[in-house]
């Protein structure tokens, strides 16, 4: 099959906000005695960081937006549009925190920006709406991740609090240059008889402040997690006309290393193929993948006519996949 959105990845950028927390350190706070390194390769964490008290997410954004920016050669005057995904809210419920990054970026009246929240899912669906706008006539854009975990964790729940941690990434879509290379195939679906098993209730609703809670048994949401990964990761590789084999690189949705390894097996893929992030930033919901893809372009060892076949699955639940092709060099 051919190009399907005819857009590149220009670049990219990432922060990991505040300090790192190591496993030690998380389960002192919650209190349970027990052996650091058995949590550690249960769930596959050593690090996860968490923002400092005053620190601001679109400020952060707005740095990794620039990271990206410089990647590609572009100034902030250059975007068009801006979309700031996240799971928490953001700054504010209403504005769009969209606002704030295009203010630090200096992009008042130049350029417009909203909000996107689709849990986990998140990047891959500004993804998509990216390269849809990029090729429509409306680029470059922006897409600018932050997960602000820590503010809906406390000790007194263990399992969030264990796993979750911050992050912030970006990246910046263009068009394509000629010769071939964007979207192969984007697939997206929800099934919204699953939204109970992980999520936060609206603090409006229940009058009292929310946490991020875990509807269900880590057993069954992993079983839940690992099959819609798959599915959506088959669905977009046969809309594609691709197989496993014909994949280059793999940025999975990373909700913890243990989901991460049992995925990696069943698609029999080698630890030269992805790039492990989990370990050292923890579950850091719809910044996972692209915090993986600034590691991986950051690499050195992408190539033009490489494939990349993005995944994830989230609250809602919501699932899919993103099949992209690099393209060749500008000019």
């Amino acid at each position: 099959m051919g190009i399907v959105l005819p857009v590149a990845i220009l670049g990219t950028g990432s922060v990991r906000p505040g300090r790192p927390h190591t496993t030690e350190e998380v389960l002192a706070a919650v209190g349970e005695a027990g052996d650091p390194s058995r949590l550690r390769e249960k769930m596959g964490i050593d690090t996860r960081y968490w923002m400092e008290e005053g620190d601001s997410p679109s400020v952060y954004a707005a740095q990794a937006v620039r990271q990206a920016l410089d990647m590609a050669g572009l100034a902030p005057t250059d975007l068009k549009r801006l979309i700031f995904v996240t799971s928490g809210g953001g700054e504010f419920l209403t504005p769009a925190t969209a606002n704030a990054v295009v203010d630090h970026l200096g992009l008042n009246n130049r350029c417009d920006g909203f909000d996107v929240n689709n849990a986990c899912m998140g990047f891959l669906t500004a993804f998509d709406l990216a390269a849809r706008c990029v090729a429509t006539g409306l680029g470059p854009v922006a897409v600018a991740v932050v997960e602000t975990m820590s503010w809906f964790i406390k000790p007194e729940d263990p399992r969030p609090y264990l796993v979750l941690g911050d992050a912030v990434a970006a990246a910046v879509f263009g068009e394509a240059p000629p010769g071939g290379g964007g979207v192969l195939a984007s697939v997206g679906l929800n099934d919204g008889s699953q939204r109970q098993w992980v999520g936060m209730l609206h603090p409006s609703r229940t009058g009292k402040p929310e946490l991020m809670r875990f509807g269900r048994t880590h057993s069954d949401i992993s079983a839940v997690a690992l099959d819609a990964m798959k599915t959506g990761a088959a669905l977009a590789l046969e809309k594609a006309g691709l197989g496993v084999k014909d994949i280059d690189w793999f940025l999975p949705h990373q909700p913890n290393g243990s989901i991460l390894d049992r995925v990696v097996r069943h698609l029999g893929i080698g630890e030269d193929r992805y790039c492990r992030v989990v370990d050292r930033i923890g579950s850091v919901v719809a910044t996972a993948i692209p915090m993986s893809l600034d590691v991986l372009m950051r690499s050195g060892r992408v190539r033009p006519g490489q494939t990349m076949l993005m995944f994830s699955v989230g609250g809602g639940m919501a699932y899919g996949a993103i099949v992209y092709r690099v393209p060749p060099p500008a000019g």
